[in-house]
């Protein structure tokens, strides 16, 4: 009979007192071991903290002064193409437009798909997204009909990139790329990996580039699917590359950020991330962004990086308390210096000076983020990694705006006349309410309370 168990007592039976827990052997070893736990995670905390390096503020790197960005391309009916992962080449994930706010009424929404782990990309009024279940999609951006379905492989991780009538989407399983008619999801080319990926493709100059689990940055003709260059660096390349200028950027799993001439895949530098952070040698998984001279990305290490585009020279990093698998959002919203907005493990979303990496505010997410934020006009977007909420964040006050009951990974997309949020396997069309909406509800809700007294 063990000591918790305690015997019915017959007519003539004492029940003794419980023991006290401290004295039962098998509780005194559980607590020994807890006590032992706790110390060691202690002591072991303590010791990453001890040999942690700490953050860098490095002054003398140059910081471009912010330029008249160039205004976004409208199509003939005035919307405006999204057409790729993060927005524009430089994956800054900034759509500068005036009109897209809050509060906001839902148009149409598409959902009971498998996973939609990556938002869609837009062109010409048309979504195109792919789902974990190896499917492409085209839906109409009008009314979310689909247009059309096509399985192209068995999972699938990624944005696909719009380029002249083309989509260009790589596969995790079997590991893949292709190329399709963006009309009919037609099949134009397909070019079979020596590895999966789920790096979101960039197009530029008819030159395809995605990074790759075999730790190479691939470069292919659009038209063809020909190889044009292969450039290894030091690990598997999970994040999107970003361009400018003439050069390709690229964080990867060894801890490496990685500056590659676009046209011959000569490596014009590489820097190693700092690490060691939360035990952590510091991986990147994020999509760096460029902007400002600058490179900015997230690190699993818990720090944001920002790097001198020309030299690879450190110019600051911020530590959070979280891994950050968030990629950077760099923009120059009105009344505000430029600035880098990006989502933490901690469960906090950050605005930092993107010059000094300062922090501007920080934002109570109320649970991890790992997809990248978004802003559109004035207005900061993020998600929770749990699904249970994406906000609207003021980009000037850090304050909430907005909040929405569904959430997960990258949050919102833009066209100019609608907000698409992505939710853990739906799209949600969201219209702006115009004043006047607003106006004439209020007098309806007024009539209506007349009528009930």
């Amino acid at each position: 009979m063990n000591d918790d168990e305690i015997k019915d007592p017959g007519p003539q039976d004492e029940v003794p007192p419980p023991r006290p827990w401290w004295r039962k052997p098998q509780n005194l070893v559980a607590a020994g071991l807890v006590i032992v736990a706790v110390v060691a995670g202690g002591v072991l905390i303590a010791y990453n903290e001890l040999k942690r390096p700490e953050d860098v503020s490095n002054t003398s790197v140059p910081f471009e002064e912010p330029v008249t960005k160039e205004k976004p391309k409208k199509e003939k009916s005035g919307a405006i193409d999204w057409p790729t992962f993060r927005y524009d080449r430089q994956r800054t994930g900034f759509l500068d437009v005036k009109g897209i706010k809050p509060p906001y009424e839902r148009v149409w929404r598409y959902g009971d798909t498998p996973l939609l782990e990556f938002p869609p990309s837009i062109a010409n009024g048309v979504l195109y997204f792919v789902d974990n279940d190896g499917h492409a999609f085209a839906l109409s951006a009008k009314n979310g009909h689909k247009i059309w379905q096509r399985r192209i492989a068995s999972l699938n991780a990624s944005t696909p990139t719009y380029s002249d009538g083309r989509l260009y989407i790589v596969n995790l399983e079997p590991g893949q790329v292709m190329s399709l008619d963006a009309k009919t999801g037609k099949q134009i080319w397909k070019k079979s990996l020596p590895c999966r990926s789920e790096s979101s493709p960039l197009v530029v100059h008819e030159t395809v580039y995605f990074g790759c689990e075999d730790s190479n940055l691939h470069a292919l003709k659009a038209k063809n699917g020909k190889t044009l260059w292969t450039t290894g660096v030091s690990g598997a390349i999970k994040g999107a590359p970003a361009y400018d200028n003439g050069t390709i950027y690229v964080g990867d799993y060894g801890g490496a950020m990685t500056a590659i001439r676009a046209k011959t895949g000569e490596v014009r530098w590489s820097t190693q991330a700092l690490g060691p952070g939360l035990g952590q040698a510091g991986s990147f998984y994020s999509t760096p962004a460029v902007a400002y001279g600058r490179v900015y990305a997230g690190n699993n290490d818990s720090r944001v990086y920002s790097f001198d585009a020309d030299t690879g020279e450190l110019a600051w990093t911020y530590s959070t308390g979280g891994y950050v698998y968030s990629g950077p959002t760099v923009a120059k919203v009105k009344g505000t210096p430029p600035t880098v907005y990006i989502g933490s493990f901690d469960g906090n979303a950050y605005a930092l000076d993107a010059k000094t990496g300062e922090a501007r505010w920080t934002f109570d997410m109320g649970g991890r983020v790992i997809g990248s934020l978004s802003v559109i006009g004035r207005t900061v977007y993020a998600a929770t990694f749990d699904g249970t909420s994406t906000y609207g964040i003021s980009a000037k006050s850090g304050r909430k705006t907005y909040d929405f009951h569904s959430g997960a990974y990258m949050p919102a997309i833009s066209d100019g006349e609608k907000l698409y949020l992505v939710g853990y396997s739906s799209i949600h069309a969201m219209k702006p309410v115009t004043e006047k909406q607003l106006k004439a509800d209020k007098k309806k809700k007024a009539a209506a309370g007349k009528k009930k007294k």
